[in-house]
């Protein structure tokens, strides 16, 4: 009986000795296949060339020859947040060595000044340096916060109206909204309710009763005052 329990008992030590040799002898070869996967090449996506080409050296200072596997999006942020005219971003990693980073490009929604200078007001909530143009994007008067643009953009496109029918916006300090049209027509809309003040507001410019009116005031509820001058 005793011989038999001290035969169990070599077989464990045997077993137990083959497992953790086993093991290290796998981390061992785990870990020189880790060392081996060094990023050599990141490729970046969704600018322009020269846009691409600056931020893929700007990722090459920060994370060169640093190991794949350990590679996380927070290696990213730090060089995509500066960059005003990403709207999001994907990065996949290619095996052994490559990454890509997918841009997409922020929408530009409209034209407004800032410390006098103008802007382009971006899908991402930010203001973009203004160059020339051939969209014609509503140009927006006001000392804006552009979260509050941005949510009424989303208020717009949720309605009848579309921006390409909207020249001008006016913002101003009490939070209130002016919409003109390109068919110069100048909407003025209450603070509350913007909905279905739009969608009011547009069935009167489709409809030919009120085609000469130049002025929606709809800014007293349940009241609508229209000016033909």
């Amino acid at each position: 009986m005793l011989q038999s329990i001290d035969k169990k008992k070599k077989l464990f030590i045997y077993l137990f000795f083959l497992v953790f040799l086993t093991t290290i002898n796998n981390l061992s070869i785990s870990n020189s296949e880790y060392l081996k996967l060094k990023i050599n090449q990141i490729k970046v996506y969704g600018l322009n060339d020269e846009s691409n080409f600056n931020i893929s050296e700007e990722f090459n200072r920060l994370i060169s020859q640093k190991n794949l596997f350990f590679i996380d999006k927070d290696y990213f942020l730090n060089v995509l947040k500066k960059n005003n005219l990403i709207h999001s971003f994907k990065v996949k990693k290619i095996y052994p060595n490559t990454i890509e980073v997918q841009i997409q490009k922020t929408k530009f929604l409209a034209v407004t000044r800032h410390k006098e200078k103008k802007f382009f007001i971006g899908s991402n909530g930010k203001l973009i340096n203004f160059q020339s143009s051939d969209k014609n994007l509503p140009y927006v008067y006001g000392k804006i916060k552009v979260e509050e643009f941005i949510k009424f953009t989303k208020i717009v496109v949720n309605s009848k109206f579309n921006f390409e029918e909207i020249s001008e916006l006016f913002f101003f300090p009490s939070g209130r909204w002016d919409v003109k049209t390109n068919k110069d027509i100048l909407i003025k809309l209450p603070k509350k309710n913007l909905l279905k003040a739009l969608n009011f507001s547009h069935h009167m410019i489709i409809n030919e009763n009120f085609k000469n009116s130049k002025i929606i005031d709809l800014r007293i509820y349940n009241n609508v005052i229209l000016t033909n001058e």
